[in-house]
């Protein structure tokens, strides 16, 4: 069956239509024809060279006909082995290294050699390698960016290309994107400011918008834009890849940035999927409020974080009972990810209580760096933390908050490890008979405080999950389970969601589907191991639910551009999701 989702293929190197085969831009390809595919570029691929294609590259997969075929005879040592005995031989080599970086970089070197076998092995053994790819892992190979470089792997755009970023675009060889992650990397992770070493981060999350989420990886574009670091060590590094310069600001950055967000709109059309990554408070605020009505724009920090702890927070109603508006929230941060999701939690609370939002923000309260946030310090706030200024006398310390506030939910987005000392939950523990501890600074060393520590002090009451990855936990002779509130669950099904629906803006209550798409998938056995997020081993179907919901909701507001809308949105996402099996070539 023709997918209504096909278009034009523009590029010849990531789309071929050879003896006319249809290709689906948006899916695996299922024409039977198509199985049988020249690798065109712009001549045919063959020898030497098609062996360097990371795009059809096969290796020992190759066929015996193949090989003839395609001037491959003498290139590859006789043997003709599965694609499964590839992936079984590389994920028997990369548990041999013991440095996680060391993992990394082998990973990366595949996915240069040979991109289907990339994704076949991070899609069947996801769990595993989530936390190389992404955090905690990403975040220091962003550390040593500049020592690891090999090859680009997507688009540096710094303040040289000011007035022709236009034309730096259509030096990148994919012309249809879908997707573009983008970072100026001024605030990695918990880790601060690391220029055009932030790159880590794009590539990392595109990984993951394919292999979670089955957007094809030659529609997928990583782009750093670099205005300098105010990382004294970096500008001081002969090896830092970067402008050394300390980072521009105000008319200079956003007049880049007003041209970067024209160009992407000019060379990739309305439809593109842009999305803010680890952009520092002051600019990603500003960013998001400035191109929402203008562009199709996601924030992971402030939208992504909020999505998927609020899913966690509609999961963990069926082990407290009661509404989301029965509960008390305290965060230890007020930044992006702080406020973004106290403002989405009061959305849904408004939603369902159909209240006014400003009545539903005040079941919510913020501690930041001076303390809870006070009406009577509203004057010097920024304008993203005045909203959650709610009448109280000033409280320095969090464990006094947490007394005199009584929060049944406790939630760190701080990204300083550390900061739920034992007294902190002890204190929530005394108030709550099941404390919900959400310690979500990334990577793991920044968290709020580890499982472990939740578990133990709470003397085993506490449901706990955190940013990055925590194993299981025993105390007590009874194994506990943490959950890991990690923007993965979100942001590729949220983003394939918009793609097969062709939206044009991302609209508030896109997140509050996806949350709820996301909670749906916590079953009666997740709950009894004291997990409120679905394991990560079924994580394309958890993102295929997600884009369902996602595009039904923008079908339902009117934001969706691709008519008729399919009966059942659910099969038709997964139709549309990428699979990295090997082709046959003729």
């Amino acid at each position: 069956m023709e997918n209504t989702l096909k278009e034009p293929v523009q590029d010849l190197d990531s789309s071929a239509t050879v003896g006319g085969g249809v290709e689906d831009v948006y899916g695996e390809d299922r024409a039977t024809e198509d199985q049988l595919v020249t690798p065109w570029t712009t001549s045919v691929a063959s020898g030497y060279t098609l062996l360097r294609n990371p795009f059809h590259n096969k290796g020992l997969a190759f066929t015996e006909k193949e090989r003839d075929a395609h001037y491959l005879r003498g290139l590859l040592p006789p043997v003709v082995i599965t694609q499964e005995l590839q992936e079984k031989k590389l994920m028997h080599n990369i548990r041999q290294y013991q440095v996680p970086l060391q993992k990394y970089m082998a990973l990366t070197e595949l996915q240069e050699r040979n991109e289907r076998l990339f994704y076949k092995l991070l899609i069947d053994n996801v769990e595993e390698l989530l936390p190389i790819v992404y955090t905690p892992t990403v975040g220091e190979a962003c550390q040593k960016f500049g020592s690891i470089f090999r090859r680009p792997q997507g688009v540096y755009i710094s303040l040289k290309e000011k007035g022709k970023i236009l034309e730096v675009l259509k030096n990148w060889p994919q012309r249809s994107i879908q997707v573009i992650v983008v970072t100026d990397g001024e605030r990695i992770l918990g880790l601060g400011d690391l220029g055009v070493q932030g790159m880590g981060i794009p590539v990392g999350k595109l990984a993951l918008y394919t292999a979670l989420g089955g957007v094809r990886p030659s529609e997928c574009l990583p782009i750093t834009i670099d205005v300098g670091t105010n990382n004294e060590k970096l500008l001081n590094d002969e090896f830092y890849i970067g402008l050394k310069q300390k980072r521009a600001t105000g008319e200079e950055y956003h007049e880049l940035l007003q041209e970067f967000m024209t160009a992407v709109k000019q060379n990739y059309g309305e439809k593109v999927l842009i999305q803010f990554e680890d952009f520092a408070n002051h600019n990603a605020f500003d960013l998001l409020a400035k191109y929402r009505t203008t562009h199709l724009v996601f924030n992971d920090d402030i939208q992504g974080t909020a999505s998927v702890v609020l899913a966690g927070l509609l999961a963990s109603l069926k082990v407290f009972g009661g509404t989301l508006a029965d509960h008390t929230f305290l965060f230890l941060g007020a930044g992006e990810a702080g406020t973004g999701i106290a403002e989405l939690i009061a959305l849904e609370i408004s939603k369902k209580t159909k209240a006014p939002i400003e009545e539903s923000r005040k079941k919510i309260w913020l501690v930041d760096s001076r303390g809870l946030i006070v009406s009577s310090r509203k004057e010097s706030l920024q304008a993203f933390k005045k909203p959650w200024a709610h009448e109280h006398e000033p409280v320095k310390e969090l464990v006094d908050a947490v007394k005199l506030i009584k929060p049944t939910v406790l939630i760190g987005t701080s990204g300083v490890g550390k900061t739920f000392k034992q007294e902190v939950v002890e204190a929530m523990a005394a108030i709550n008979e099941k404390p919900l501890i959400l310690a979500l600074s990334n990577p793991t060393s920044q968290a709020e405080c580890t499982a472990e520590e939740a578990y133990t002090w709470s003397e085993g009451r506490a449901i706990y999950a955190s940013g990055s990855p925590f194993d299981s936990v025993e105390y007590n002779g009874k194994v506990y389970f943490p959950g890991q509130a990690n923007n993965a669950y979100i942001f590729p099904g949220f983003g394939l969601g918009l793609v097969i629906s062709g939206t044009i803006r991302v609209h508030d209550d896109m997140l509050l589907a996806a949350s709820e798409a996301l909670a749906g998938q916590v079953t009666e056995e997740h709950y009894s191991k004291g997990m409120i997020y679905p394991p990560f081993t079924n994580i394309r179907k958890i993102s295929a639910n997600i884009a369902a919901k996602v595009a039904e909701k923008a079908y339902e507001l009117g934001l969706a551009t691709r008519l008729p809308r399919p009966r059942d949105l659910v099969k038709y996402a997964e139709s549309c999701m990428y699979t990295p099996i090997y082709r046959s070539y003729r």
